[in-house]
């Protein structure tokens, strides 16, 4: 009865329009009240208590650091350079400026880690281009969609930080360096079908004969951007500073960059800069904090556990219960994005992780991966939204070509499951 008190409630006000936090604190509190377990009133007063715990953790402070570090790099003019200097490099023929795309989504995904904000930085310049130059709308929008998933992949990443938070054994420092190596893979498996469809089907060729921008001259003005994601990741690496401070470093850079250098960021700027940043890391920590009411109904009135044991003793098997996870979360990662699925889904998940003794830092990396792919998929794919959004065409005009990504990005999953290395080398091999 609790059970379906706790899921009915939240699905019903989510459906309803409630906002995902809210309706996430509503079941939570319902169960907590309806329960045996807490019978009178005071027993509410776990609510307000989690709900203070789960948003004082220190983890949690690069959060609306990174989300500000986002806002500064996308009105700092640093995504346009960035294009400019890797035309530079690979010129304008079929296929390359899909693989520019891709390229800097990947770049700018190790300076912010927000991927519809990537989506719009990287689509608001991409997106024009290739329109120029004779790519299809749709087929602009589908490249740039999938491309800003690697950004949650890709360190400095906001969903590694929060599932650092839910699961004590999964620090920030390993997650981020799990994360490189399939994050870098899914790039490189986005770019080769991206390349591919344009060379088959002749896209791009109008702007081919377009000269290229002179390399050096594209260098300088690149070198900033180019210079952010060594100085967070490598400033971590060498000890100078923790990935919460790192995130301070990278908007103080992020500032002066725009301020000083390119000098595209003015001091009127710097109110809706830090109010966009403000406004979108309250609602973040908001969510967290209405979920964690969520997460100790699930935990203390002993729902994980039946769920547990209905998973294990299904008889599918530990790649039979990966597989139904896989194609769990990427439905549901069409229609959520991964800070509120972690949320959701992490308390339900974790004893299954215990259960078959699952690496939680590999765990992590693969739910990752299953929510990038999801935020591309459609019909309610989030990153694909923006980027429709910005070309101008209807979600179901990309289908013909995002099929193709999200089947390299599947196999990606498919081999981050099967050779879980690929994700826990670079940890070991750095003693995290």
């Amino acid at each position: 009865m609790i059970v379906f008190v706790l899921f009915s409630v939240f699905i019903v006000l989510m459906m309803a329009g409630v906002p995902i936090g809210v309706a996430l604190g509503i079941g939570g509190l319902a169960a907590i009240g309806l329960s045996n377990l807490d019978t009178q009133f005071w027993g509410l007063l776990a609510a307000p208590q989690n709900l203070y715990a789960s948003i004082t953790k220190y983890p949690l402070l690069a959060l609306p650091m990174f989300v500000l570090v986002g806002s500064i790099f996308d009105r700092s003019g640093v995504a346009s350079r960035l294009v400019t200097f890797a035309v530079a490099i690979t010129g304008r023929g079929p296929g390359m400026l899909p693989l520019v795309a891709i390229a800097v989504a990947m770049l700018l995904g190790g300076i912010s880690g927000s991927g519809p904000a990537n989506a719009a930085a990287v689509g608001g310049v991409m997106i024009a281009a290739m329109a120029r130059a004779g790519y299809p709308p749709a087929f602009s929008a589908s490249v740039v969609g999938a491309a800003a998933a690697t950004d949650i992949l890709i360190p400095p990443s906001i969903a590694f930080v929060v599932y650092s938070v839910l699961v004590p054994g999964a620090s920030v420092p390993a997650l981020f360096a799990a994360g490189m190596v399939p994050g870098v893979l899914a790039g490189i498996a986005l770019i080769v079908p991206a390349v591919w469809l344009s060379r088959h089907y002749r896209l791009g060729e109008t702007g081919s004969q377009e000269p290229r921008p002179p390399f050096w001259h594209s260098l300088r003005e690149a070198i900033w951007g180019l210079v952010a994601p060594v100085l967070i990741l490598g400033g971590m690496r060498a000890g100078w500073f923790t990935p919460t401070e790192s995130a301070v470093v990278a908007a103080v850079y992020g500032l002066f960059v725009g301020m000083v250098v390119h000098r595209s960021i003015r001091v009127a700027d710097l109110y809706p800069i830090f109010r966009e940043a403000a406004e979108l890391s309250g609602i973040i920590l908001m969510v967290i904090g209405l979920a964690s009411i969520f997460a100790y109904a699930v935990s203390t009135l002993g729902i994980a556990d039946p769920f547990t044991r209905m998973i294990v003793g299904s008889g599918m098997g530990e790649y039979g219960v990966l597989a139904a996870l896989i194609v769990l979360l990427i439905v549901v990662g069409m229609f959520l994005d991964g800070v509120s699925i972690f949320l959701i889904f992490v308390p339900l998940l974790m004893p299954i992780v215990e259960t078959y003794r699952w690496d939680p830092v590999w765990f992590g990396v693969l739910l990752t991966l299953k929510i990038a792919v999801g935020q591309f998929t459609p019909p309610m794919a989030v990153n694909l939204m923006v980027s429709c959004r910005i070309a101008g065409v209807r979600m179901e005009e990309t289908v013909r070509w995002v099929g193709w990504l999200i089947v390299a990005m599947m196999l990606v999953l498919v081999a981050v499951v099967a050779m879980p290395d690929l994700a826990l080398w670079l940890p070991r091999r750095l003693g995290l």
